[in-house]
């Protein structure tokens, strides 16, 4: 697990909401007036997911870097099998992010991002990016895996952070809470830290 170190940029507040954490910025940019954080625009995989409100089923995403170990061999391992699993119950995908690691331009990332997801992972889902880690940070993600969850309202109910058993038990858990059947592809051994958002 990679985890951010210390503040990135001067002059930005972060401020919990009762939906989430929309971050402000002193200059005058936020968010839409609605108080949710601003929705991924940046799909390299698979087709570009609309935001959570309008899924009208519960969501998952892994939010992951291909610089993290526990990313690579364990948390985008776990995605696609419970992507397979999921089917239509709910709906799962992932975000490459710069957060808490080095940001690189576009160019870089997205054919690395591609390759990965097409040849090598052969994810089943939609892979989205967030090149300059925004995304991560505006969802308070801890670093990298880092897990945010859905309810079927569009409301983000939790986050977790880590691949280890843990962590993958109660995402698991979570899961089979929406009828999702792993086969206890959830239960191996490890930690990770689970936080409400509310």
């Amino acid at each position: 697990m990679t985890a951010r170190p210390g503040p990135r940029r001067p002059g930005r507040a972060v401020v919990a909401t009762r939906l989430g954490l929309v971050r402000r910025t002193l200059d005058g940019m936020h968010g839409p007036d609605d108080g949710e954080a601003p929705w991924l625009d940046d799909w390299v995989h698979g087709p570009a997911l609309p935001p959570p409100a309008s899924w009208g089923r519960p969501g998952l995403a892994l939010l992951f870097n291909l610089a993290c170990a526990g990313c690579v061999s364990r948390a985008v391992p776990w995605l696609k099998r419970a992507s397979v699993a999921a089917g239509s119950r709910a709906t799962l995908f992932a975000v490459h992010t710069a957060y808490g690691h080095p940001v690189l331009a576009r160019d870089a990332v997205a054919p690395q991002v591609e390759r990965f997801t097409r040849s090598f992972a052969r994810l089943p889902c939609a892979v989205a990016l967030d090149v300059n880690g925004d995304f991560a940070e505006q969802h308070g993600a801890e670093g990298t895996p880092h897990w945010l969850i859905w309810n079927e309202r569009g409301e983000l109910e939790r986050s977790i952070y880590g691949s280890q058993a843990n962590a993958l038990t109660r995402l698991g858990y979570l899961l089979e809470a929406w009828g999702v059947p792993l086969d206890g592809s959830g239960d191996a051994a490890g930690g990770g830290r689970e936080s409400s958002v509310d």
